[in-house]
């Protein structure tokens, strides 16, 4: 059995979508980021780091939405999550996860500027298709949780992501997504500002 450790509308997300999308059993344990819940002595004995998602994997800690979202991929080939035995596609795939966690995530707090350079950014490297590797992957489940939150943000942010938002459309009509957005919103969504 799995556990998700996730608070509602965060990075977890990401690995929440994915885990309804392999199908497999999992729990789910919700901490609050707005009361620092995941700073409390209890969630610091399971990720001493503080921060979600935190994924437990037969007794052992995996963190990172990239890597819970690799490990998911590669773990269940079936759900057809990251081209296996491509190297090259593996590849694009650790670059896009690694410019959406160095790049894109922490542009929201660098102020509108940033934020609108990096979505351009993400916007062009997107392409014509639909889906950032030319088939669905776990780099659209990634892509999208971070597009998510930023258009549900409220305030000023980017506009005329005209791919990204077709994106946002395509992966809200996926039951994986309904599902974890089901779920989430039952739990409630208590982040920080």
């Amino acid at each position: 059995m799995l556990t998700l450790h996730m608070s509602p509308g965060s990075s977890s997300m990401a690995v929440h979508i994915a885990l309804h999308e392999v199908g497999v059993p999992f729990e789910v344990k919700a901490w609050s980021l707005a009361k620092k819940e995941t700073r409390s002595a209890a969630y610091l004995a399971i990720n001493p780091a503080g921060k979600v998602p935190a994924l437990i994997v037969d007794g052992k800690l995996l963190t990172e939405v990239a890597g819970c979202l690799f490990y998911l991929a590669k773990r269940h080939p079936e759900a057809n999550l990251l081209p296996a035995n491509d190297p090259l596609t593996e590849g694009l795939a650790v670059s896009w996860m690694s410019f959406l966690a160095s790049t894109v995530h922490p542009a929201r707090a660098k102020g509108m500027e940033a934020l609108t350079e990096a979505w351009e950014l993400a916007e062009k490297k997107f392409g014509d298709g639909d889906w950032a590797l030319g088939r669905y992957s776990v780099v659209d489940i990634h892509l999208f949780r971070l597009y998510w939150r930023m258009i549900n943000t409220p305030g000023d942010r980017p506009t005329g992501l005209t791919r990204l938002d077709k994106l946002h459309d395509r992966m809200m009509a996926r039951t994986a997504v309904k599902k974890t957005i089901e779920a989430e919103t039952e739990i409630g969504y208590q982040l920080p500002a």
